[in-house]
C-alpha cells in the first residue's frame, strides 16, 4: 500500500494527532427536571410566585461579581451592541492593545437568545416553572491561561446559568511541550515542526479528561458566584458535555514547496475518486439500507487554499493545508452515530459491559480521540500513488514543444487530441507492464484500418521514435519490444486520468 506517508517519507518530518477546537458546555441537570426545580425552590424557601424577583436578585449578584472582577483584574469590560460581532477578534485586538502575560484578557457582554426558567400560570390557576426562549445578557470571559492558552468562557446570567468553554488542543499542547523541553514551530494553530515527535505524540495520548473536568470546575467557580449555592443544594455542580469536538492529524512536510507540489493532486484524488458515501468507510461504518440522513461531499476554495469535506449527518471529515502541514480533521457533533464500550445497568440491579451509542459526556473524550484518530488514518491511507501535479505540469509542457535528438527534429504533442489520447492509452495498457509491447500489438490495439499494411507499420514506427525522443518509452535491449519509462508512466497516466475525469467525451472516442 503506497500511501502518501510512505511515498513521500523523505519529504515528511512526521505526523502529530490531537484535539483541535473543543466546545464544552456545562449544565445543571436538576434545573431541567420538574422535581429538581421544585427541590431547589424548596431548599431556598422561594415560592413559585416569587421566583422572578428571586431570579433577578441572583442575576444582579452575578453582574456585580463580573463588574468587580473586571475592576480587580484591571481589565476592560465592554458591551457589544451586536451578537454578530466577532468576540474573538475583539479579544485579540484588546490583547494586542493592552498586553497581558497570563490571566484575564477582557470581558465582553452581549445580549443573545437563551433558554431560561419562567413561572407560567395555567388555566386551572396553578403555577409551574417552565423553560422558555428569551433574550438575556451573556458574558464572554477571554483568558490567556497557563494550561489552555487563549480560551474563553461564556456564561448565561439568567437561570439555569448555562456555561460554555472554548479551548484549543494545540494551545494546550504548546504549554505541555514547554514543560517537557520540546521545541516547536507553529503556523496559526498547527505545529509544522516538532523537535521530538514521538515524545510529543506520547504526551498527547496521555490526555486525561478527569483533569480537564477539575480545571473546568475552577473556571466555573471563578465566573459564577452562585455556583456555591447550587452545589450546596444538589451536592454537585456543572455536568460537562462535549458540544463539538475537532480532532486533527497534521502531516508535517519539510517545506511548503514539498506540500504544494502534491496538494493539488491530493485534492483532485479526493474530489474525483472519492464519493460522498466513502465517509462511511472513513468513519468505520457500513452503508446500511436503513440509514436515514445525508451523506455529502463539499469542495470549497478558501483564501488559504482548497478544502474538501465529507459529511455524514452532522459529523464530518475534511482535508486542507496550513503552511507546510497537510491537515486531516474529524469533527464530531453527534456522538450517537458511534459506540462506546461501557457498563450498562439493568433493571434487576445487575450491570454488564456493552457497546452502546456514545453520549456527549466529557468522560467519553478518550473515545472521541480513538474514533477520530482512526478515521483520519483511514483517510490518509486512501491517498495512494499520488503524482505531484506541479512536477507533472512541467513534464507535460516539455513534451508539447519540439525536440531535437541526434540532429533529427520531433514535433511536440497536442496532449488534448483524441489521436494522442488513443496512442497514450494503448502503450500504457497494464498488460504491457512487464513484457512490454511491439509495433504489431500497438497498431492492432488502436484498431486502425489495415493494421498490417506498410503505411500503418511505418506510421507506428514513426510514433515510437517520437515517443522515445520525448523520453516516454524505452527499447528493451536485443529485442523489438518497448516499455513505458517512469517519465512516460507519470505523464501519460496523469493525462489519461485527467481526460477520463474532466473530458469523458474525449476518452470515449
Amino acid at each position: 500500500m503506497n500511501t502518501i506517508l510512505e511515498q513521500y517519507k523523505d519529504k515528511i518530518n512526521g505526523t502529530f494527532s490531537f484535539f483541535d477546537r473543543m466546545i464544552i458546555k456545562g449544565h445543571i441537570r436538576q434545573f431541567f427536571s420538574t422535581s429538581g426545580k421544585g427541590f431547589f425552590l424548596s431548599e431556598q424557601n422561594v415560592l413559585l410566585k416569587d421566583f422572578s424577583a428571586y431570579a433577578n436578585q441572583v442575576t444582579a449578584r452575578i453582574v456585580s461579581h463580573v463588574e468587580n472582577m473586571a475592576v480587580s483584574e484591571k481589565r476592560p469590560l465592554i458591551y457589544l451592541t451586536s451578537s454578530q460581532a466577532s468576540k474573538e477578534q475583539a479579544a485579540l485586538q484588546l490583547l494586542q492593545d493592552q498586553p497581558v502575560d497570563e490571566g484575564l484578557i477582557c470581558i465582553l457582554s452581549v445580549v443573545e437568545y437563551c433558554q431560561t426558567l419562567q413561572p407560567k400560570k395555567h388555566d386551572n390557576g396553578l403555577l409551574s416553572l417552565d423553560t422558555v426562549n428569551r433574550k438575556c445578557k451573556y458574558y464572554y470571559f477571554y483568558f490567556l491561561d497557563r494550561h489552555f492558552g487563549f480560551m474563553h468562557v461564556k456564561l448565561q446570567t439568567w437561570f439555569p446559568f448555562l456555561i460554555q468553554v472554548y479551548i484549543n488542543g494545540r494551545e494546550m499542547m504548546k504549554h505541555v511541550f514547554d514543560e517537557n523541553d520540546i521545541s516547536y514551530q507553529m503556523y496559526d494553530n498547527s505545529f509544522f515542526e516538532i523537535s521530538d515527535i514521538a515524545k510529543a505524540q506520547e504526551l498527547a495520548d496521555r490526555f486525561d479528561s478527569k483533569s480537564l473536568c477539575r480545571q473546568l470546575d475552577l473556571f466555573a467557580h471563578k465566573v459564577n458566584p452562585y455556583l456555591d449555592t447550587i452545589e450546596k443544594t444538589f451536592h454537585q455542580g456543572y455536568h460537562w458535555c462535549v458540544d463539538q469536538c475537532e480532532y486533527a492529524t497534521d502531516v508535517m512536510f519539510k517545506s511548503r514547496e514539498a506540500l504544494e507540489d502534491i496538494y493539488p493532486s491530493l485534492v483532485g484524488r479526493a474530489f474525483y475518486d472519492f464519493h460522498c458515501t466513502d465517509i462511511f468507510s472513513f468513519l468505520g461504518r457500513k452503508l446500511h439500507h436503513k440509514f436515514q440522513g445525508e451523506a455529502v461531499s463539499d469542495y470549497r476554495k478558501r483564501p488559504e487554499g482548497w478544502r474538501i469535506k465529507f459529511k455524514m449527518k452532522s459529523n464530518s471529515i475534511k482535508m486542507y493545508d496550513k503552511f507546510s502541514c497537510l491537515r486531516v480533521e474529524m469533527t464530531i457533533n453527534d456522538p450517537k452515530e458511534f459506540k462506546v464500550y461501557k457498563d450498562v445497568h439493568h433493571e434487576d440491579g445487575t450491570a454488564s459491559k456493552r457497546w452502546v451509542p456514545m453520549g456527549k459526556s466529557i468522560a467519553n473524550l478518550y473515545r472521541y480521540a480513538e474514533i477520530s484518530k482512526a478515521a483520519n488514518k483511514r483517510f490518509l491511507d486512501s491517498m495512494q500513488n499520488i503524482i505531484p501535479a506541479k512536477t507533472i505540469e512541467k513534464e507535460i509542457n516539455s513534451i508539447c514543444t519540439r525536440k531535437k535528438v541526434e540532429g533529427r527534429s520531433y514535433s511536440g504533442y497536442n496532449v488534448w487530441s483524441a489521436e494522442t489520447f488513443l496512442l497514450f492509452e494503448a502503450v500504457s495498457d497494464g498488460k504491457y507492464l512487464i513484457r512490454g509491447f511491439t509495433n504489431r500489438e500497438i497498431r492492432h490495439s488502436m484498431n486502425r484500418d489495415n493494421p498490417d499494411s506498410a503505411r500503418v507499420k511505418g506510421q507506428t514506427s514513426r510514433e515510437f521514435s517520437k515517443l522515445r525522443a520525448h523520453g516516454l518509452i524505452r527499447k528493451i535491449p536485443h529485442s523489438r519490444r518497448y516499455l513505458v519509462s517512469d517519465k512516460g508512466r507519470r505523464i501519460m497516466g496523469a493525462l489519461i486520468e485527467t481526460k477520463r475525469k474532466i473530458y469523458p467525451e474525449l476518452a470515449a472516442k
